[in-house]
């Protein structure tokens, strides 16, 4: 298991990214914008330092934030996971987000932190009982 990310929701995207970039001395490593979703997220990361990265989500509608709501993930690469989903589905762990794409998944903490599942590499191809499991709770 590899450390990606930690995601926080910005309603200010040049506002952030002049404090994070100007102001704190994080760069900028990619950015990706998607109009069907209406965000854009924005990875930056210490010069000299790409792995480890801060992902900036911004909703192009504007939102209001409260509860920590703005914070939004921790995420981590896994090597298979389908078994990585079924080993902690074994320890009774519930799946929010199945990994129906062979790509994603979603789990919470005992605290409620929400914690991105990523396959490293490409995605593996659908399987069940992934492919056909529903989202349980919220992510």
């Amino acid at each position: 298991m590899k450390y990606l990310h930690t995601m926080v929701r910005v309603t200010d995207l040049d506002e952030s990214l002049d404090f994070y970039c100007n102001k704190l001395g994080l760069v900028e490593v990619r950015r990706k914008d998607v109009p069907q979703g209406r965000f854009t997220l924005v990875f930056l990361a210490p010069p000299g330092d790409e792995d480890s990265q801060l992902e900036l989500t911004y909703n192009w509608d504007p939102q209001e934030y409260s509860g920590g709501r703005n914070f939004g993930h921790l995420a981590y690469a896994v090597e298979n996971i389908y078994e990585t989903c079924q080993r902690m589905m074994n320890q009774g762990v519930t799946i929010n987000r199945p990994p129906r794409d062979g790509h994603m998944a979603f789990v919470r903490s005992p605290d409620a932190i929400s914690i991105e599942l990523l396959q490293q590499g490409n995605p593996l191809p659908p399987k069940e009982p992934w492919a056909s499991m529903e989202n349980t709770g919220s992510w």
